[in-house]
């Protein structure tokens, strides 16, 4: 099935979007003539700033602008040779200088990337690689060590492919990088002229928890826009340095601290491991870093285990994925000086949708506010419109009232890679269902109080509950819906799994035992202490599980009532 007939074209993100939405108080304004594409965007970028820094990473690797384009352009004519007329390209690189220059030229070629999830299984890989029809795959034999399987395509380690270089190359990309008019480099850059605002940008695959992943459709659009708005809201330094930890598999890492950093001309740091706290620090301090984003977990390590005059240049700390508790808000305060800033986002989403600021921000009747508002996720990006509405009905519920959070804009992807029945449960006349409950206050700032879908993040890694209750009840023999999973936030881990179950004919403990030989992830298993003996479970009058109800169970237990908040 082509992309085309597998997406359901009623979703397309339309440049109209920006005068529809309501958002009077910051008109959104229309992107640089210049950026009808990401290639576009970068080679405008790197042409008026070559002298400039633009990407290090912790080998030691440093690449200024005009580096840049140099040898992604070089790189392009030899991917060229290999892949000739194949649409998708798989990168199986963690975040490094290698990984960033791969992207910039299979997106000068024309070409799409699609970042492949090295920490995943062989079969999670494989599935994306099949779905895309990923014939090459670009990557390295340190990673192909590190995860120990070779994805099912034609490998093309950066190694080889380096030697095959020729000096014709060379001459190419220097009169190509550095001589040839900008108006006339389409001519040589087949990404220049091949590819316009609706071209797909990207595929991120989603994590497959719970069957085989699903590939969002990012467009050129998508990933632009997302990049204006996010830098029209936060408002970047001119030479902001962004440190990037997260990997381009990740559509925060690919969208923000690889495409934002390149778009804009500011300088990406990259480090392939957000928990390696003793590099993340050196390059803070080594590079000045002013923008981080990362999970609070990761930023607790660094808090707990870093220098914290490392982080004193940061502006900019982005925290999303999981629940920022106060406790964590202050440690952060007291150490490093800084207001940490709650956002929200969705990989269907490009991904950024809201984010505290540190700065004032306009509100709807014209006031002047602090744009962080501790326990929320800040104000929508310009151009982006957000309505709550009831979860059973989808009446549209008045602001200020907690519902099922819906969000139109142009970062809504285009949809779901070739399947167009799960874009259409999602999508509905451009509004996106996120699928977590919040409101929306009157002052425009977003709350999120729980989550409607049945996962967890913990310790940087989405956990599914559905499947840790189908191995519960396999450790048990039950075949009947006896156990439920939900989550309470942890210090430690981000969050920490809590079984809420009916007699299951063997104790906690034993449970977690059996859980600990089968094929179970260790850290999916939860503890023994962590399981709550109940008479039922909680059901709705649909017949399905009553999961507010279930997560009221587990706070009532674990949770003093002084400790609980209204955002979970």
């Amino acid at each position: 099935m082509s992309i085309e007939t597998g997406i359901n074209a009623e979703t397309t993100a339309s440049s109209a979007m920006f005068e529809d939405l309501e958002r009077p108080d910051l008109p959104f304004p229309p992107l640089p003539d210049n950026w009808t594409s990401l290639a576009s965007a970068f080679v405008r970028s790197a042409r008026s700033r070559s002298q400039k820094i633009a990407l290090v990473d912790s080998t030691k690797a440093s690449l200024t602008y005009g580096d840049a384009l140099l040898r992604a352009v070089a790189l392009g004519r030899v991917i060229a040779r290999t892949v000739k007329d194949d649409p998708y390209i798989g990168v199986f690189l963690p975040p490094t200088v290698a990984a960033a220059v791969a992207n910039i030229a299979i997106t000068l070629l024309g070409k799409i990337p699609v970042n492949l999830n090295y920490t995943s299984s062989k079969k999670i890989v494989d599935s994306s690689i099949e779905q895309c029809g990923i014939k090459h795959v670009l990557t390295s034999q340190k990673i192909l060590d590190r995860a120990k399987f070779e994805p099912a395509a034609n490998v093309v380690r950066l190694e080889e492919l380096a030697k095959t270089v020729t000096s014709a190359d060379k001459i190419f990309a220097a009169v190509t990088a550095k001589f040839v008019p900008v108006s006339l480099l389409g001519a040589f850059l087949p990404g220049l002229r091949s590819l316009s605002l609706d071209s797909i940008a990207t595929v991120i695959f989603t994590s497959g928890s719970t069957g085989d992943p699903k590939g969002v459709v990012l467009s050129q659009r998508n990933v632009l826009s997302n990049i204006h708005q996010i830098d029209n809201h936060i408002e970047l330094l001119p030479d902001e340095v962004v440190l990037g930890v997260l990997p381009f598999f990740h559509s925060f890492g690919f969208t923000v601290t690889l495409w934002t950093v390149l778009c804009l001309g500011k300088k990406g740091v990259y480090h392939f491991n957000p928990l390696d706290t003793r590099i993340v620090t050196e390059l803070c301090r080594e590079h000045g870093a002013n923008l981080l984003v990362g999970t609070p977990t990761f930023v607790r390590n660094y808090v707990h285990r870093g220098d914290p005059a490392a982080f004193r240049t940061i502006v900019h700390l982005v925290l999303g994925a999981e629940k920022l508790r106060s406790d964590s808000a202050n440690e952060i305060r007291e150490a490093w000086k800084i207001e940490p800033l709650e956002g929200y986002g969705c990989t269907e989403l490009s991904p950024v949708v809201s984010v505290n600021v540190p700065h004032d921000r306009p509100t709807r009747d014209g006031r002047s506010i602090s744009g962080n508002r501790p326990g929320s996720v800040g104000m929508p990006l310009p151009g982006t419109a957000i309505k709550t509405v009831d979860p059973d009905t989808g009446v549209e519920l008045k602001r200020g009232d907690t519902g099922l959070i819906l969000v139109k804009g142009p970062q809504v992807m285009t949809g779901y890679l070739n399947k167009p029945d799960a874009t259409a449960k999602v999508i509905r006349d451009g509004w996106y269902s996120t699928g977590d409950l919040g409101r929306h206050d009157s002052d425009g700032f977003l709350w999120i109080t729980d989550r409607l879908s049945r996962f967890s993040k913990i310790g940087g890694e989405m956990v599914s509950h559905l499947k840790v209750e189908s191995a519960i009840m396999e450790a048990t023999g039950r075949d009947e819906q006896a156990v439920a999973v939900t989550s309470l936030p942890d210090l430690k881990r981000g969050e920490r799994l809590i079984v809420v179950h009916v007699d299951l004919g063997r104790t906690p403990a034993e449970i977690c035992r059996k859980l600990g030989s089968s094929d179970l992830p260790k850290l999916w298993i939860p503890d023994s202490a962590d399981f709550i003996l109940v008479d039922a479970l909680p059901i709705l009058g649909t017949g399905k599980l009553d999961l507010r109800m279930l997560r009221e169970i587990a706070r009532e237990r674990f949770e003093p009532k002084q400790d609980r908040d209204e955002s979970i």
